[in-house]
C-alpha cells in the first residue's frame, strides 16, 4: 500500500475526516470505516478480517482526532474533567472487552452491525433533535456502568462514541456546549483502549512487510491521521461561518450510504 496513488487517497479521507471532525465533533468512524474496507480490499486483503483492519484502523485515526477536539476544547474550558475520569474507568474496561467479541464476528456480520447504527446514527443526526436535559446526579457506579456501555457499543462500531456520550452528559443537566466538549474527552480513552483490542486480537495478522500491527494497518494510520489532524481547525473555523444544522442534514445520509456500499462490496 505504499504506492503513490494509495497513498494520496488516504491523505485525501484523512483530510475530509479532519474537516467534518472539527465541524460536526465526531470521530469520523463513520466515514473512516467503509472507505478503508474498499481500499483494503482493492489491495487484495482478505476479506474475513477486512473490516476488523478497518475498524481497528479507525480507532488508531480516532486517538488523534480526538486530541486535536481536546486541545482546542480545552483552550475553551468547556471539558467537565470530573466526569471524564468517573466514566474513564468503565469506557477502557468495556471498549477493550467488546473487541474480543469483535475480533470473533465474521467481516459480513460486523458490516451488518456497522450499518444499522450508521442507519440510526444518520436519521439522529438528519432530524437534529436536541438532547432534554435533565436533573440527575449520576453515582459513580452509574458512571462506570455508562462508560462500559458507551465504550463497548463505540469499539464495536469504531466511533469515538459522541452520539452516545452527549445525551447521557445532557442528562445530568451539563450544558450542551459543554456536553459535546465533555464527549470528545471521552472520545480518547475509547479509541485507545479500542486500538489497542485489535492489536491484541489481530495480532497473528502483524506483519511488518505490510506494516500490519494485529488490526491496524500503520501506513493508513499515518496518513489519514496526520492529514486529519492538519485539517481539523479548518472545520472549526467553518463552524462560525456556515450553516451547521443544514450541513449536518446533508452530511447525515453520507455514513449510511457508505456502509451500504461496504456491504455490497463483501457479498
Amino acid at each position: 500500500m505504499l504506492d503513490i496513488e494509495t497513498i494520496i487517497y488516504f491523505v485525501l479521507l484523512g483530510s475530509f475526516v479532519g474537516v467534518i471532525s472539527g465541524l460536526f465533533g465526531i470521530g469520523g468512524g463513520g466515514i473512516i470505516v467503509p472507505i478503508l474496507t474498499t481500499i483494503f480490499l482493492s489491495h487484495g486483503l482478505d476479506d474475513k478480517i477486512v473490516v476488523h483492519m478497518a475498524l481497528g484502523t479507525s480507532m488508531a485515526i480516532i486517538i488523534v482526532t480526538s486530541v486535536s477536539s481536546i486541545i482546542a476544547q480545552q483552550k475553551k474550558r468547556a471539558i467537565e474533567w470530573n466526569i471524564v475520569k468517573l466514566m474513564a474507568p468503565g469506557i477502557l474496561v468495556g471498549t477493550f472487552l467488546v473487541t474480543f467479541i469483535a475480533s470473533k464476528l465474521d467481516s459480513f456480520y460486523l458490516s451488518i452491525i456497522f450499518s444499522i447504527f450508521m442507519f440510526f446514527t444518520s436519521i439522529h443526526m438528519f432530524i437534529g433533535k436536541k438532547p432534554k436535559a435533565e436533573s440527575k446526579a449520576f453515582s459513580n457506579k452509574t458512571h462506570f456502568t455508562a462508560g462500559g456501555i458507551i465504550g463497548g457499543l463505540s469499539s464495536l462500531v469504531s466511533i469515538g462514541g459522541g452520539i452516545l456520550s452527549v445525551p447521557y452528559l445532557v442528562a445530568q443537566n451539563i450544558n450542551i456546549k459543554k456536553a459535546i466538549a465533555t464527549s470528545s474527552a471521552i472520545g480518547f480513552p475509547i479509541a485507545v483502549s479500542g486500538t489497542l483490542g485489535y492489536i491484541v486480537n489481530g495480532w497473528s495478522n502483524t506483519s511488518w512487510d505490510t506494516l500490519t500491527l494485529g488490526y491496524v494497518n500503520i501506513i493508513a494510520f499515518s496518513c489519514v491521521a496526520i492529514a486529519s489532524f492538519s485539517t481539523a481547525p479548518i472545520g472549526v473555523m467553518l463552524v462560525h461561518k456556515i450553516n451547521v444544522d443544514i450541513m449536518k442534514k446533508l452530511f447525515s445520509v453520507i455514513p449510511f450510504v457508505l456502509s451500504i456500499r461496504m456491504i455490497y462490496s463483501l457479498l
